[in-house]
Formats: C-alpha cells, structure tokens, sequence
C-alpha cells in the first residue's frame, strides 16, 4: 500500500493577507486529496531535516517575515531533494526578503502594486490598491496540469508587480497599466502564475490571492488546488 502523502503548513506574517483563514481553504481539500497535513505558524520546521525529509508539499502563506540562516537553508535543501512548494500572493511571493537563497528558489518577488486613483483621492484602506486587471493565459497554459483548460479571466483586487528571473516556467501574465501620475510611461507586464523546477523538487507560485474573497474566485481557486497537487513529490 502506497504511504499517505504528508504536507506542512506554513502560515502567519503580516495579519492583512489572514494567512489562517486563507489557508484553511486549502487544507480541507488536501486532507480529501490523501495528504496528512501539519501546520506551524513560522518557519521553524525548514530546520527539521528528519521532517522535511518525509514532507511531500510545503504549503507556505508567511508574507514577509524573517527565516534564519538555517531554516532557509533547510527548505532549498528540501526542495531540492523533492519536496514540493507551493503559495500565493504575498505568502510566497514576497516573504523572507532579506534572504537571498529564498528569493532564488522562488524565482520572484513583490515589487509593487499600482494604486487605483491619484494620491490625493486615495481613502488609506487597502481598497487604494484595489484594480480591475486580466489574468492571461501565456501559450504553455493550455498543455500544464496547473492551468489545462482555462480562459484568461479578470480580477479586482491587488495586481503585483514583481521582479522575476527568466527561469521561470510562465503560465500566466498580468500587465499593470501606466497611470498619470506614475512615473512609469508604458505598460509593465509581470508574471502572474508561475512554476519552477529546483533539483528534484517543484515550485508553485500565483500571485492573485490578496484576500479570501480572491482565492474563493473559480479561477484562482482551480489554479491554486491544481498547483498545489502539481508541485507535492
């Protein structure tokens, strides 16, 4: 009989993105897909060789935060013997940003995300960084597990800005539109859904998910639960 499949949670940082309740949507449908699942709210356990040598999914939704020397050391050298990782938004994207080794298994980090209105008719809510932009599905989408069958589909939320390698496997874009007011004049287009090959581990990244609300969209909801299957060993 095959052994279950084993996946640790890694959740907490910055409060806004709700890193408890966002992945709670996720750990459910892991448990049915026959993962036992562990959750730790830092990243303590990267430094457990024993743990993350049996550990086939790292799911991780710590945006921002501080990972020592050895804990960071301990997730590549995980994943690089196969163990899978996988996130959203700022949870993946743009945590541990003083740490060198991490941005370069990731493959990308936040940069930005463009504001709404002009400075002086912002309301100083997280709302200010909330814009209708598309998701678009690159040529490689339609023949990937992760996005196999989905149409390019439009969002209202935070639209990143991040700051890639060209190691990435691209599934999806978004492009940021230039504002009046922003010092940038023509359209930036910025990797929205990405994966990664690393040693013999997989790396899964979409940056849609600010919110519950966003990661309960049809689509991003399908991206996520297909991305997470895809990157476990």
């Amino acid at each position: 009989m095959t052994s279950q499949r084993r996946a640790l949670v890694v959740r907490g940082g910055w409060a806004g993105h709700e890193p408890v309740k966002a992945t709670d949507l996720f750990i459910p449908y892991l448990r049915e897909q026959g993962f036992a699942v562990e959750v730790a709210d830092s990243p303590a356990p990267y430094a457990d060789a024993a743990l993350m040598a049996v550990t086939d999914l790292v799911v991780q939704c710590m945006t921002m935060a501080t990972i020592s020397g050895e804990e960071v050391a301990g997730l590549v050298s995980a994943v690089q013997a196969g163990t899978g990782l996988a996130g959203w938004h700022g949870g993946i994207a743009d945590a541990y940003r003083a740490s060198a080794d991490y941005l370069q298994l990731i493959g990308g980090q936040f940069a930005a995300h463009a504001a709404r209105e002009a400075p002086g008719e912002r309301t100083g809510d997280q709302s200010d960084n909330y814009v209708e932009h598309r998701i678009t599905m690159t040529p490689a989408a339609a023949g990937h597990p992760v996005t196999e069958g989905l149409a390019d589909f439009n969002l209202d939320t935070e639209q990143y800005w991040v700051l890639t390698d060209d190691y990435n496997d691209v599934l999806a874009t978004t492009t940021t539109a230039p504002r009046p007011w922003a010092p940038w004049q023509r359209p930036v287009t910025c990797p929205a859904v990405w994966t990664r090959q690393w040693g013999r581990g997989r790396v899964f990244v979409a940056t849609p998910g600010h919110t519950v609300e966003v990661l309960q969209d049809p689509n991003v909801r399908t991206i996520v639960e297909r991305g997470l299957l895809w990157a476990s060993r």
